[in-house]
C-alpha cells in the first residue's frame, strides 16, 4: 500500500522505479540533444544562415518543452528527475558536439542521426512501458514524444536534400 507521500497509481514500486529509470535516460538524451541543437544554432555558417539559425532555434524550443514533460512524468511516478550536466552525461546514449565550426550539412546530419537514435529507443520503450510495466499513461506520453521526434527528423532530412 502506498504511503500518503507515495503515488498510488496502480503500478508496483518496482514498475515505477523502472519507468523512472528509462525516462531519466530519455531526459539525459534530450538534454544532450538540446545542447547540441543550441550549439548549432549559435555556430551555423552557410548561405542559408538565417533559415538554419531560426530552424535550429525552433527545434531547440520544441526539445525544451519536451524535456519539461519528461522530467514531470518522472516526478508523477514518485521519483526524482536528473538535474545536473554530470548526470545527463553519465546517462545519455548520445555523443556531445563540441563548439566550433562544422559544415551546415554535417550539423543537419548529426542532429538527424540523434533524433533517429531517440526514435528507435522510444519505440522500444513504448512497448516496455505498456506491455512489461503496465503503464499505458507513460506509453502514451512516449508515443507523443516519438511523434515529435519523427517530425523533427523529417524536417532535418528534408533540409539535407
Amino acid at each position: 500500500m502506498a504511503t500518503p507521500t507515495e503515488p498510488n497509481l496502480g503500478l508496483s514500486p518496482d514498475s515505477r522505479a523502472e519507468l523512472a529509470k528509462l525516462l531519466n535516460r530519455l531526459l539525459a538524451d534530450e538534454q544532450v540533444l538540446l545542447a547540441k541543437t543550441k550549439n548549432y544554432h549559435w555556430n551555423v555558417e552557410s548561405l542559408g544562415f538565417a533559415e538554419l539559425h531560426e530552424f535550429f532555434d525552433e527545434q531547440a524550443g520544441e526539445l525544451l518543452a519536451l524535456i519539461d514533460e519528461v522530467a514531470e512524468r518522472v516526478r508523477k511516478l514518485g521519483h526524482y528527475s536528473l538535474g545536473s550536466l554530470a548526470e545527463y552525461l553519465a546517462h545519455t546514449g548520445l555523443k556531445e558536439a563540441p563548439g566550433g565550426y562544422r559544415e551546415a550539412k554535417t550539423m543537419l546530419a548529426d542532429l538527424l542521426a540523434d533524433h533517429e537514435q531517440l526514435i528507435q529507443a522510444l519505440r522500444a520503450n513504448i512497448a516496455r512501458a505498456d506491455d512489461a510495466l503496465g503503464d499505458a499513461a507513460t506509453a502514451d506520453e512516449l508515443t507523443g514524444w516519438l511523434k515529435a521526434h519523427e517530425k523533427m527528423a523529417w524536417m532535418l532530412r528534408a533540409s539535407l536534400r
